[in-house]
């Protein structure tokens, strides 16, 4: 259980939210606002709401304080997000942050300056979380993207002032709660991606709370060799072979259907609109590599789903940046999304390259829900504790139930 902002009462009190604004950027210019605005939601609320609203985030990996990281371009794009002018302050502390903050009336917003400028941050220091503190009377984490992360400001400020999530941050834990804390089964997860040896922890994870575990790209070849299936020239950690057929024995002893291509699409080189050919995995020839799983393959995937009430999903099944060896991570995703709205099937899915495929086969607005956090998304399905989130929780007092009714 956690705490929403459902339970403060902002009125006139100064609210130090933690925003995840780290948006792309080229030459000092934003080129993608979609956290900008996925983030202007809890903002608007709780300025609606009489509070004073104190934005606090960080963009990029400064080394101290570096001017091309200031988050002064962010401004502009916050203030049309939120639909009002949003005041600056040269610094999240001291002198600036404190005018600037002191300076703010019932239903004002305020972006301080980047976090990471003060090395503090991220070492989570108790004297700048103080700081911080300083300037709120509550504190609202609505970065789910950096939950995973235990800094002062995502971590270390919910312990010193009453703290609830955000709205981005509820929707975030409740889609992914529904997806793997307590889901309506049968439950799928696609994995894909490139390498095992990465994802290891989140399969190990998955096998013993999915009921079906597809897995695509690069690391379904390693799969493949690890049971004796020759791959050609593809990607395949053969090393990772043990590894391979240890999560297979694990998944078969909890009852995880493993699902792997029955064929594939290969090619003797990784360039758009490459010649190209289906084979069954039996029989890629030793001089090509497989970029794609084939159309049999993507059949049986959107079979599978079918019959499923939930699903999620993480990475791509084939080399989706380039034509024609998109065709089955767009076939599945369409299929999926089909199933969203025919509100037969729960999906949610996360990660960098898991948002660009579902955005490239035109569906990624049609799932459930789509994270954009990429390290908190993937360290959850892991099982892990996230920080930032675990601040966030409702501690049950002595003899009492827990729910935060006091």
């Amino acid at each position: 259980m956690f705490r929403t902002i459902d339970k403060l009462d902002v009125k006139g009190a100064r609210v130090l939210v933690r925003a995840d604004l780290n948006v792309p950027a080229k030459d000092g210019k934003v080129t993608d606002t979609t956290r900008i605005d996925r983030s202007a939601a809890t903002l608007i609320e709780l300025a609606s709401r009489g509070a004073r609203v104190v934005v606090l985030t960080h963009f990029g990996r400064p080394k101290g304080r570096e001017e091309k990281y200031s988050q002064k371009l962010l401004l502009e794009h916050l203030s049309k997000a939120v639909g009002k002018p949003v005041a600056w302050a040269d610094d999240c502390i001291g002198p600036d942050a404190e005018a600037v903050v002191s300076g703010l009336k019932d239903g004002d917003i305020a972006l301080l300056e980047n976090v990471r400028f003060h090395p503090e941050e991220e070492k989570n220091d108790a004297e700048f979380a103080k700081a911080l503190a300083a300037l709120g009377d509550l504190y609202v984490n609505d970065a789910f993207s950096t939950a995973h992360r235990a800094h002062a400001s995502t971590e270390g400020l919910a312990h010193l002032v009453p703290a609830a999530a955000g709205r981005l941050m509820q929707a975030e834990l409740e889609a992914l709660s529904k997806a793997l804390g307590s889901p309506e089964r049968p439950v799928a997860a696609v994995v894909g991606g490139a390498k095992v040896s990465t994802k290891l922890e989140l399969l190990g994870n998955l096998v013993s709370r999915v009921d079906y575990l597809i897995i695509g790209g690069g690391m379904a070849n390693t799969f493949l060799f690890a049971q004796g299936v020759q791959v050609g020239k593809s990607l395949c950690e053969k090393e990772m072979a043990d590894t391979a057929r240890s999560i297979l024995d694990k998944a078969k002893a909890a009852n995880c259907r493993i699902v792997l291509p029955v064929d594939v699409v290969v090619a003797s080189q990784f360039v758009e609109n490459a010649p190209n050919t289906v084979v069954p995995t039996n029989a890629v020839p030793e001089g090509e590599m497989i970029l794609d799983a084939g159309p049999a393959s993507a059949a049986a995937i959107i079979e599978c789903l079918g019959g499923c009430k939930t699903l999620v999903w993480n990475g791509p099944l084939g080399a989706f940046e380039i034509s024609p060896f998109d065709m089955a991570t767009n076939a599945v995703a369409q299929a999926a999304a089909a199933l969203t709205k025919q509100g037969k099937l729960l999906t949610v899915a996360g990660g960098g390259d898991t948002v660009s495929a579902l955005a490239k086969a035109g569906v990624d607005d049609m799932f459930s829900y789509v994270s954009t956090a990429g390290g908190a998304f993937l360290e959850w399905l892991e099982g892990k504790t996230l920080p930032g989130v675990a601040a966030l929780e409702i501690k049950p007092a002595p003899g009492g139930c827990g729910c935060g009714c006091g």
